[in-house]
């Protein structure tokens, strides 16, 4: 055998291995990613959610383009979720939508990341940033998906977020009230009848309007 010959079946054979070990390799990594994603479901199926985000985690960060990557990305949220890691679950849900729009889940992780503000509503007393965000949250998934089972459970919360957010109003203009600032009470009153009207304060916002106006007329009449 000559010289080119015995080069040429060399190559040959290089180029076989290198096949192969690609092939193999391949095979390697799917196995082992789906060893991760099954890890991964067990240990959520058993509520052990610390777990579960191991294995997710890895799995998202070792095998980026494998199949079950894209599972990992959705229960790296749903996980975070469960252990009420809200601000963690939003940025995995964001995440998800982020990288694949399109996705037919996009539904039930716009209603979750709504879910993670809604969660921690507070009484209406404090800031009512959690009932805003959550609110635009669920008002977006309505707009954009309203045929989905999941914007009809939205419609539910859109009630309570707006009925905390009337009443949190209210509650500031009867603080101004009895701080005999009329004016600022007026305007938390109007608020109340503009932007919430059939939530259970329409009335006694409109009770505490004519009070206000009666308190801002009869201290003009003193100045004159």
């Amino acid at each position: 055998m000559n010289l080119k010959k015995v080069v040429y079946f060399a190559v040959l054979l290089w180029v076989g291995a290198q096949v192969l070990g690609c092939a193999w390799f391949r095979a390697k990594e799917q196995e082992t990613a789906q060893r991760l994603a099954e890890e991964g479901m067990e240990a959520f199926k058993d509520e052990d959610y610390e777990d579960a985000i191991e294995s997710f985690q890895k799995l998202k960060d070792w095998y980026p383009f494998s199949k079950y990557a894209i599972l990992a990305e959705l229960k790296l949220g749903d996980a975070y979720y469960h252990r009420k890691e809200y601000e963690d679950a939003i940025f995995a849900y964001e995440a998800f939508e982020n990288l694949h729009p399109k996705n037919e889940a996009i539904p039930y992780v716009v209603y979750q990341i709504g879910r993670c503000h809604f969660n921690r509503l507070d009484s209406i007393d404090r800031d009512q940033g959690m009932a805003r965000e959550a609110l635009q949250a669920f008002e977006r998934l309505i707009r954009t998906y309203p045929t989905s089972p999941y914007a009809s459970k939205a419609e539910e919360h859109v009630k309570v977020c707006n009925r905390s957010l009337a009443e949190h109003e209210f509650y500031v203009g009867l603080f101004y009230y009895k701080a005999e600032h009329y004016k600022a009470a007026l305007e938390r009153f109007r608020t109340v009848i503009r932007s919430y009207p059939d939530l259970g304060v329409h009335h006694k916002a409109l009770e505490y309007i004519a009070l206000c106006q009666a308190k801002i007329d009869e201290a003009g009449r003193d100045r004159n």
